[in-house]
C-alpha cells in the first residue's frame, strides 16, 4: 500500500465509525491527520469542531488543516446525515439538511481542498451501497444524496486530472457501527442481502480508502468502488 509519510489529510466526520477508522489507518501509514467533529471530540489527533450543515465551517476546516500542516494532500468526505423514512414524512427541512451535509459540504470541501493540493492530491468521498441498489422503502432522500456524490466525483476527476489530482468514491455496504449495528433488529435481513453473509467492519472500508490515498491509487480516478460484501452483486 505504501507509506503516507509527509502527507496531510483531512477526514470529515472523523470522530467515530468509518471516519475514525480511516483517520487511524492513514495516521498509521504516516500521514498527519485532522478530523472534523460536531459533538464528540476524539481523544487523539488534530480535531476541528465543524457542523457540515454550515458552509462557512466546512471551508474553514479545510483552511485550518492546511494552515496547521502547511499543506493538504488527502481529503476524505465522510460526514453525512442518515435521514430515512416514508416519503410523506420527509419534507423540505429534511431534504435541505440532507443535501447540505451529504452533497453541498463535500462539494465545498473539495473545492477548498483542491486549491491547496499539489500533484498527487486525493479526494475520496464515502458514498453508500443504496446509491446503487435500494432494497427497502424509505431510502429515496438518502439514496438521492449519495447518488449525487457519484456524479460529483466523476466531474471532479475530469476537472482535476490535468493537475494530477484524483477523485474517487467508496460505497460501503452494511458496516457494523453504532448507527447500523450488526446485532440490530434488521441485522439478519441485511446480512442476507450480502453475498458474503455478514456486516463489514469500519477498518475494511479504511483499507480501501488507504489504497486510494496511496501508491495503489495513482491510476484510479472517477471510480465508484462498491465495498459492500456483494450487496450490489
Amino acid at each position: 500500500m505504501g507509506s503516507l509519510e509527509g502527507k496531510a489529510a483531512l477526514i470529515t466526520g472523523g470522530s467515530r465509525g468509518i471516519g475514525a477508522a480511516v483517520a487511524f489507518k492513514l495516521a498509521a501509514l504516516g500521514a498527519r491527520v485532522a478530523v472534523t467533529y460536531q459533538n464528540t471530540k476524539p481523544d487523539n489527533g488534530f480535531a476541528i469542531q465543524a457542523d457540515s450543515e454550515d458552509p462557512e465551517a466546512v471551508v474553514a476546516a479545510v483552511e485550518e488543516t492546511a494552515a496547521e500542516f502547511g499543506r493538504l494532500d488527502i481529503l476524505v468526505n465522510n460526514a453525512a446525515v442518515f435521514q430515512v423514512g416514508p416519503l410523506e414524512d420527509l419534507g423540505q427541512e429534511e431534504f435541505d439538511r440532507t443535501m447540505a451535509v451529504n452533497v453541498r459540504a463535500p462539494f465545498l470541501a473539495s473545492r477548498a481542498a483542491a486549491r491547496h493540493m499539489r500533484e498527487g492530491g486525493r479526494i475520496i468521498s464515502i458514498g453508500s451501497n443504496v446509491a446503487v441498489h435500494s432494497p427497502f422503502p424509505g431510502f429515496a432522500l438518502y439514496s438521492a444524496s449519495k447518488t449525487a456524490l457519484i456524479g460529483m466525483t466523476k466531474g471532479l476527476a475530469r476537472e482535476l486530472a490535468p493537475r494530477g489530482i484524483t477523485a474517487n468514491i467508496v460505497n460501503p455496504g452494511p458496516i457494523d457501527t453504532d448507527l447500523n449495528p450488526a446485532d440490530g433488529p434488521m441485522a439478519d435481513t441485511i446480512r442476507g442481502l450480502t453475498a458474503l453473509g455478514r456486516f463489514g467492519q469500519p477498518e475494511e472500508i479504511a483499507e480501501v480508502v488507504a489504497a486510494l490515498a496511496g501508491d495503489a491509487g495513482t491510476y484510479v480516478t472517477g471510480a465508484s468502488i462498491n465495498a459492500d460484501g456483494g450487496f450490489t452483486a
